[in-house]
């Protein structure tokens, strides 16, 4: 059972201040740094290593661990069905969920452009604690610095993620073999397509959200659940699903059979991929994971999924094969087969 649940989202009155906007001086160290720091995120993101207000954090770890950074470029910031503060938790916590790890720390980085709306800040400060209180994570050290206007694009954020590997946990291509299964967790494309959405000014039916979210939950349960089944995890963001299982299939010197016919992608999405001249394979994710997983119990991790809140889309992509080492093969819906190529450029620019 995922231990997890949704926590209630907190929000908060914003502070009053005596500033509307990012200045220069918010970065310069002093007065102006101090008050939008002990105004706003120290209170928000309050624990006892923050407390301190020093340049790091003093921490105690044992046992193998798992180390991640990242950073978030995301235009615009503010997107259907998250931010780039939520985005920056979550991505965190996903790169060390596919190393079979449960995170516990964080440290947050702002580089702010002058003139941020101190409003817009604060939204994604509040994003932020709502995504760590979500995934039991906790900010623990950080930086913020300001740059002129124009030199930046509102708000970059930077994350390092650290957390506890599953004693069950052996991933990796090395562990990948002939025969095993490739699962996707749900549907493509909905996050880089969430982004082109307010960038081309597309309207739809219903409002295509960005599938942001932490995995961590349900990657700990289908380790603890099926060990050594599990090869591998990995989250298909930039490049999308067909990059990453380029890069599998690359690292293990195997091939990748897929079935076009079991591909999720939702109507819309599929809709607006065409409408753009984009392969929903190729575009980013943000609350995906694609595993590798032993043949053999396919079936079975394919029905945990689908118990998962947000795996009711959860499908067998395909298998891993001896054929054709290094290559991704579609079998298409009316009986053809194409290679899937490694793309050379970025489809979706700044969607992470």
């Amino acid at each position: 059972m995922i231990k997890n649940q949704p926590v209630m989202r907190f929000t908060c009155p914003m502070p009053q201040t005596d500033f509307d906007t990012i200045t220069i001086g918010h970065g310069s160290g002093g007065k102006l740094t101090r008050q939008l720091l002990e105004s706003m995120v120290f209170p928000l993101l309050n624990n006892e290593w923050l407390a301190g207000q020093g340049d790091g954090a003093v921490l105690e770890l044992r046992g193998k661990m798992a180390f991640s950074t990242d950073s978030f470029v995301v235009s615009p910031v503010f997107f259907p069905g998250g931010n780039i503060g939520d985005l920056a938790i979550n991505g965190t916590v996903n790169d060390l969920a596919m190393c079979g790890a449960e995170p516990d720390y964080i440290s947050l980085s702002f580089i702010l452009e002058e003139g941020l709306p101190i409003t817009e800040f604060w939204e994604i400060l509040l994003s932020i604690r709502n995504a760590c209180d979500a995934a039991g994570v906790r900010v623990i050290t950080g930086d913020t610095k300001v740059v002129e206007r124009g030199k930046g694009d509102k708000i970059f954020i930077n994350t390092t993620g650290i957390g506890r590997v599953h004693p069950g946990a052996k991933l990796g291509e090395a562990m990948v073999r002939p025969g095993d299964k490739v699962i996707v967790s749900g549907p493509l494309a909905r996050h880089g397509i969430a982004i082109m959405s307010i960038r081309k000014g597309l309207e739809f039916e219903t409002q295509i959200l960005s599938d942001t979210r932490p995995l961590h939950d349900i990657c700990r349960l289908l380790l603890y659940t099926y060990g050594a089944g599990i090869r591998m995890f990995r989250d298909p963001t930039r490049g999308g699903v067909a990059t990453v299982l380029h890069e599998i299939a690359d690292k293990a010197r195997l091939g990748i059979d897929l079935d076009e016919k079991n591909i999720p992608v939702e109507e819309q999405v599929a809709g607006a991929c065409e409408m753009l001249g984009l392969d929903p394979m190729y575009v980013a994710n943000e609350g995906l994971f694609i595993a590798i997983v032993d043949g053999g119990l396919a079936g079975d991790i394919l029905t945990e999924l689908h118990r998962w809140p947000n795996g009711g889309q959860a499908a067998i992509l395909g298998t891993v094969t001896e054929n054709h080492p290094g290559m991704v093969v579609l079998n298409s819906a009316i009986g053809g087969r194409r290679v899937l190529p490694l793309i050379t450029g970025e489809q979706l620019p700044r969607i992470c």
